[in-house]
C-alpha cells in the first residue's frame, strides 16, 4: 500500500512538471503560430471534416472558445494530451511489471524528449502520439488479458485518434503485418477483433461520409504537401532528427527493441519490434516529415525502461548506475533546452545562429535555412498585423460590409483571433477558409492583405473595380515570417464583390 501511494505520488510530480515546463518554455514575446488560428477558427465552423484536418480539433477549440478563448485553454490542451502520453507510458511499465526505478526512468525519458516542443504548439500532433501510444497500450493488454473490453478501448482510441489527424493509419500500417508474423496472428481468428473494428468503421464514418461527399480533399491536401513540403525533406535529416528528438532516451529505445527481439519475457510481444520496423521504413520510404514517427516511440520506452530494471537487479553495482541512467535524459535536454524551444529573442538565435544551424533547425519546408526557425518565425507579428487591420477597419464609413480578404490562413486566422473591431469575418482561399465567406449582406469595401511581392500587382488587378486605392499599412517585424505583409484598402466597390468572388471559388479545383 505504501509503495502503491509512493508511485502515486511521483506520477502525479511527474505530471505537475509537465504542465509548468509547456508554459514556462515559451517566451511571452512570441504569440500563437500560425496552424493555431486554422485550428482555432475551425471551432467556430463546426463540421465532420475539413481540407487538411479531421474534426477532432475543432471540438478543442470550440470547447476554448467557450472557456474564454485566452491563451492559457489554448496551451492547457497540448500539454494535458503529453501529460496523458507520459501517463499512458507509465501503466504500461506497470503492465510490464517495472518497479519504480524502471517508473522513473521511462517517464524522464519521454518527459525530457521532443515531446516538450511538440505539445508548446496547439496542433493535432499532440493528441496524435497520445492515440498511437494508447493503442498499443491497449493491444499490449489485451494479448496480456485476452480480454476484450482492451480490444474495444483500442478500437475507440483508433477512432479518436483518426478523427484527430490521419497520421494514425502509419501505426495500423505496420501493426497488420507484424501480427501476421507472429503467433499473435491467431487474433485476425478471434470474432472480436471485427466486432472492434466495425466500432471503429462506425465511429469514423462521419468523416469518411464527410471526404466522399466533398469528393475527398484529403487527398488533394496530400498532394498540394509532397509538391511543396515533402519534396524538401532529405531522406537522412528524417533520421538524424529521430536521434535529436530522442537523444536522452535513445539508449533506453534500443534497448527496448533488443528485448523485444531476445528477452525470452517479451517473445508474445515481439510483434511490436516488426511493427516499428515496417512504419519506420514506411516513412522513410515516403520521404515523411520526421515529426511524423514521434508516435511510435513511447511503447519502445516503456519496453526499454522496463526491461532495464529488470537487467539491473542482476548487477551488483545497480544502485549506481541507475541515478546515472535517470540522469541520461535530463543532462541531454539541458543543450537542447538552449536552443529547441521559443523561450530566447530573436536577437539572441540570430547572434547564436551557428548552433541552430548545426541542429538543422534554421532550415525551413522551402528547403532553404533562414534566420529563425520556422515555428518562431511563425509565432511573430500577428498582433501587429491584426491590430493594424482593426484600426484600418473601423475608420470606414461602413465597415459592416467590409470584406477582408487574406493570401493565407494565418493571416486570416490572426486577424479574427487577435482584432476587437473587425467581427470575426477575415477569410481566404487558403485552407478551410475557402468555404466560410458570408455572401448573407453585400460587400462595399475591401481590406486585402497581401504578401509584399504581390502588392503592385494586386493594385493592378483590383483598383479598377473601386474608387479609391490605398496602402494602409505593413508587417513591420523583421523578425516575422510575414514581415512585409502589406494592407491595401480598397472603398466604394463599382462592381458585385461577392458575385465576383463566388465565380473565383468555382474556378479553383479542390
Amino acid at each position: 500500500m505504501q509503495n502503491s501511494t509512493k508511485k502515486n505520488y511521483i506520477l502525479i510530480g511527474f505530471i505537475v512538471i509537465k504542465f509548468a515546463l509547456q508554459y514556462i518554455l515559451v517566451s511571452p514575446e512570441y504569440g500563437l503560430h500560425r496552424d493555431e488560428f486554422l485550428h482555432l477558427d475551425q471551432g467556430h465552423h463546426l463540421a465532420w471534416g475539413y481540407l487538411s484536418v479531421p474534426p477532432f480539433t475543432s471540438w478543442l477549440s470550440y470547447l476554448i472558445y467557450k472557456l474564454g478563448n485566452t491563451l492559457f485553454w489554448i496551451r492547457f490542451f497540448p500539454a494535458l494530451f503529453g501529460a496523458l502520453t507520459l501517463f499512458i507510458v507509465w501503466k504500461t511499465i506497470e503492465a510490464l511489471n517495472g518497479g519504480i526505478f524502471a517508473l522513473i526512468l521511462g517517464t524522464t525519458a519521454l518527459l525530457f524528449s521532443v515531446l516538450l516542443r511538440l505539445n508548446i504548439l496547439y496542433q493535432p500532433n499532440s493528441m496524435d502520439v497520445l492515440a498511437w501510444a494508447t493503442c498499443s497500450y491497449l493491444l499490449l493488454r489485451y494479448i496480456q488479458t485476452r480480454q476484450n473490453t482492451w480490444l474495444y478501448g483500442m478500437a475507440l482510441a483508433f477512432a479518436l485518434g483518426f478523427l484527430n489527424k490521419y497520421n494514425i493509419i502509419f501505426l495500423i500500417i505496420g501493426l497488420v503485418p507484424a501480427l501476421l508474423l507472429t503467433k499473435q496472428r491467431a487474433v485476425f481468428t478471434k470474432p472480436i477483433f471485427y466486432l472492434a473494428l466495425l466500432l471503429a468503421i462506425l465511429l469514423i464514418a462521419p468523416n469518411l461520409l464527410w471526404q466522399y461527399q466533398n469528393h475527398f480533399p484529403v487527398f488533394h491536401h496530400l498532394q498540394e504537401l509532397q509538391e511543396t513540403q515533402l519534396v524538401n525533406v532529405n531522406r537522412f535529416d528524417f533520421l538524424k532528427e529521430q536521434v535529436l528528438y530522442f537523444t536522452g532516451s535513445f539508449l533506453i529505445i534500443l534497448a527496448g527493441l533488443y528485448a523485444l527481439l531476445f528477452y525470452p519475457p517479451y517473445q508474445k510481444y515481439r510483434f511490436f519490434f516488426w511493427s516499428f520496423g515496417f512504419t519506420f521504413i514506411l516513412f522513410v520510404y515516403l520521404k515523411a516529415k520526421a515529426y511524423y514517427a514521434i508516435g511510435l516511440y513511447p511503447i519502445y520506452i516503456a519496453f526499454g525502461s522496463a526491461y532495464l530494471g529488470e537487467a539491473l537487479k542482476k548487477i551488483n553495482w545497480a544502485t549506481y548506475l541507475q541515478p546515472v541512467l535517470i540522469a541520461i535524459p535530463i543532462l541531454c535536454f539541458i543543450p537542447v533546452y538552449r536552443v529547441a524551444f521559443p523561450n530566447k529573442s530573436p536577437e539572441y538565435i540570430i547572434k547564436h545562429a551557428e548552433n541552430y544551424r548545426n541542429l538543422g533547425m534554421l532550415r525551413w519546408e522551402d528547403g532553404k535555412d533562414h534566420i529563425l526557425p520556422q515555428d518562431f518565425a511563425d509565432m511573430l507579428g500577428w498582433k501587429e498585423l491584426a491590430h493594424k487591420v482593426d484600426s484600418i477597419y473601423a475608420q470606414l464609413s461602413d465597415p459592416k460590409h467590409t470584406l477582408i480578404f487574406c493570401d493565407n490562413y494565418g493571416q486570416a486566422g490572426a486577424i479574427n483571433y487577435y482584432a476587437k473591431k473587425v467581427p470575426h469575418n477575415a477569410v481566404s482561399f487558403n485552407a478551410d477558409y475557402i468555404h466560410w465567406f458570408d455572401f448573407n449582406q453585400p460587400h462595399y469595401h475591401l481590406i486585402r492583405v497581401i504578401n509584399y511581392s504581390d502588392v503592385q500587382a494586386e493594385i493592378h488587378d483590383i483598383s479598377p473595380y473601386f474608387e479609391h486605392t490605398q496602402i494602409s499599412g505593413m508587417v513591420s517585424n523583421v523578425y516575422a515570417r510575414e514581415h512585409g505583409t502589406t494592407i491595401v484598402c480598397f472603398q466604394n466597390a463599382k462592381i458585385d464583390v461577392n458575385a465576383h468572388i463566388k465565380e473565383e471559388i468555382k474556378d479553383l479545383a479542390f
